[in-house]
Parts: structure tokens; C-alpha cells; sequence
């Protein structure tokens, strides 16, 4: 098996595969940007938890998915920004806005992993790792 060049990528490919299979929840490596990514997920309401376990020697991040009532799943589209090969930067005046403030954009910033809006609420700039809407 082959060691993945981009887990951000990876776990945003697993959860995305998880709701249109309509899994309960996705299990992936864990890392510390994982989680704060899977914690801003869960503060903007598009999962309904996160938890992270030992299996062996590894960390496990378990991302819970969220569907509606109707069965409609919380997350309409969740894309990748900056990837390895092409970097995405923004200052804090241009921090993306996704579906014109409907959506989230998570960062990267010299404060930690933000969304937009706190990205720019605080004044900072950073590497844009995902759109979620």
C-alpha cells in the first residue's frame, strides 16, 4: 500500500464517499490538522461529532456524518483548495467567501486551523485548505 501525498485530500475523498454510500460514519489516520479540521466541521454544523481512538499503535480519527430527517446529507459539495502542487495563499482582506457566505472555507493561519469568517474577523491571512457548502 502506498503512503498518501495529500491526507487532507484523503480524508475530504473519504468523507465524501461516506455520504454518498450513506455510512453512519468514515474512519481514517488520524493527525492534529485532521481533527481541527473535523472540529470546525462539527462547530459549523456539517457533521454531527468526531472522536479519536487507538486501534494498536495508531490513532483513529472517526468523522460521524449528519443526514436530515429527509435523509438529505448535511454537506452539499466539499472540495479541496491548495494541494500539494499548487498552494493556495490569501491574505486577510481576500479570504474566500463560498456561496457568498453560505458555505465555509477552513485555513490554515499563524493563529491555527480558522474558518473564514474568524479568518478575517482576526485580521489574518493563511493557506486555504478546503471549501465546505
Amino acid at each position: 500500500m502506498s503512503a498518501v501525498t495529500d491526507p487532507i485530500a484523503d480524508m475530504l475523498t473519504r468523507i465524501r464517499n461516506g455520504i454518498q454510500a450513506r455510512h453512519p460514519r468514515v474512519d481514517m489516520p488520524s493527525s492534529k490538522l485532521k481533527v481541527e479540521v473535523a472540529r470546525i466541521l462539527k462547530e459549523e454544523g456539517y457533521i454531527s461529532n468526531f472522536k479519536v481512538g487507538d486501534e494498536g499503535k495508531k490513532k483513529v480519527l472517526k468523522v460521524f456524518l449528519k443526514y436530515a430527517s429527509d435523509g438529505t446529507n448535511a454537506i452539499a459539495s466539499i472540495d479541496r483548495v491548495s494541494k500539494p502542487g499548487r498552494r493556495v495563499y490569501v491574505g486577510s482582506h481576500s479570504v474566500p467567501r463560498v456561496l457568498g457566505g453560505l458555505g465555509v472555507s477552513i485555513l490554515t493561519t499563524p493563529r491555527g486551523v480558522l474558518t473564514g469568517k474568524a479568518a478575517r474577523k482576526a485580521g489574518v491571512g493563511g493557506e486555504v485548505l478546503c471549501s465546505v457548502a
